[in-house]
């Protein structure tokens, strides 16, 4: 006898009926969240040791004038108070630099601390004040404690203001107010 063959279905009817999929607890890996801050760890470890090389080239390829003075350029001339004035609109920062004052009452500049902006005002023997620096902002107030003569202040003021402040301190008592 002769076999008979099944017969041709087309093509994806030979699959069988779908069904609904079970509800099943999500599959959590172990350890990803070890991974993950093992994985930031050595970024930043990268990161650092790159950031360690491009300081050590930038350092390699600077200028090479060690012998050369800091401070104020030799080239530069010296400039009056008008001249500066006159630059420092030209420009965005001004030459600022750091100026320590004498006051006069020890108490007032504890109560001072780095950051504060002060009004320096000079006092004259005949009773006359005059602002010296307005806007001075304290950069230090050392602890080496008030004198008799008063306390030592460190203010960052523009280069002009500082000459008019040296100048005050030695004609002047000097006083502080907190902006």
């Amino acid at each position: 006898m002769a076999q008979l063959s099944p017969p041709v279905r087309p093509l994806g009817t030979d699959a069988p009926p779908t069904c609904e999929v079970p509800h099943f607890a999500p599959v959590r890996v172990r350890g990803g969240a070890y991974l993950l801050r093992r994985l930031l760890r050595h970024r930043r470890r990268a990161v650092a040791a790159g950031l360690a090389v491009t300081a050590a080239a930038l350092v390699a390829a600077g200028p090479r004038d060690a012998e050369r003075a800091r401070g104020r350029p030799a080239a530069a001339p010296a400039s009056t108070p008008a001249s500066d004035a006159a630059s420092a609109r030209g420009r965005h920062a001004v030459d600022r630099v750091t100026a320590p004052v004498r006051i006069a009452d020890g108490a007032t500049v504890r109560l001072l601390r780095p950051g504060d902006r002060v009004d320096v005002v000079a006092a004259d023997t005949g009773g006359a004040a005059r602002v010296v620096a307005s806007g001075a902002r304290v950069t230090d107030v050392p602890d080496v404690g008030a004198t008799e003569t008063g306390a030592l202040l460190v203010l960052s003021v523009p280069r002009a203001t500082a000459a008019r402040l040296a100048g005050a301190s030695a004609t002047s008592r000097l006083a502080v107010t907190l902006c």
